[in-house]
């Protein structure tokens, strides 16, 4: 019974370990993309996949008063991320590609469930009310973006796109909250929060959903 025990805790914390890379790839990828796209040098690229994959995450980590940062803690990010900025580059040169901003919006769509998910959890499990860690998850997922659209002279996404993406990640946080107050564990909110959170982004991109604008 202990060895079967010991095997189930193996596998939540290393599969919980790939989550939060698979997340932090996907926004890397959609910072390399951005940066694609706008034609910067290796160290430009580098710059905006930083910002991207580690900005949401350091300033959550900064408000929740976490040290060391998550990226500080695990350099595999680091090396992660430099050679993905590598591989993209000489991808993107070889390969002729031209790509367009629609083409961020998959992997962001990703990056948005996990990193929301993962952040809202780490905001409870710090002890935060339950509102604090849902906004904790929505500043995770979303700050990144914001930083990369900024440093590449782009309106963030966030705040101009009539699709809904920071209204998912909010909603989605609450996914995250509900199934925790329920019981269930870490891992399985964060999964099952992400998905949500992921799959609504997605068809809001393939179905065009729009929210309101205000009209003054």
């Amino acid at each position: 019974m202990s060895e079967e025990l010991s095997i189930a805790n193996w596998f939540v914390t290393y599969s919980g370990t790939a989550f939060e890379v698979i997340g932090t790839l996907a926004f890397a990828i959609s910072g390399l993309l951005e940066a694609a796209r706008k034609k910067l040098d290796i160290v430009g690229m580098a710059m905006v996949t930083f910002l991207a994959a580690f900005g949401g995450g350091t300033l959550r980590d900064v408000l929740l008063d976490r040290r060391p940062f998550f990226w500080v803690e695990n350099e595999i990010w680091i090396w992660a991320v430099l050679v993905l900025s590598a591989l993209a580059l000489l991808f993107v040169r070889t390969s002729h590609l031209e790509p367009t901003r629609r083409a961020t919006a998959w992997p962001d769509a990703i990056g948005l469930g996990i990193f929301t998910a993962g952040g809202t959890q780490i905001a409870l499990q710090a002890g935060m009310p339950a509102i604090v860690a849902v906004i904790m998850g929505v500043i995770t997922a979303v700050f990144g973006g914001v930083l990369r659209d900024v440093v590449v002279n782009e309106i963030p996404r966030a705040f101009v796109d009539h699709q809904p993406y920071s209204a998912i990640a909010f909603a989605g946080g609450w996914v995250v909250v509900l199934l925790s107050a329920i019981g269930a564990s870490a891992f399985a909110s964060v999964v099952v929060g992400a998905v949500v959170i992921t799959g609504l982004r997605f068809l809001a991109i393939i179905f065009s959903w729009r929210l309101p604008t205000w009209k003054l």
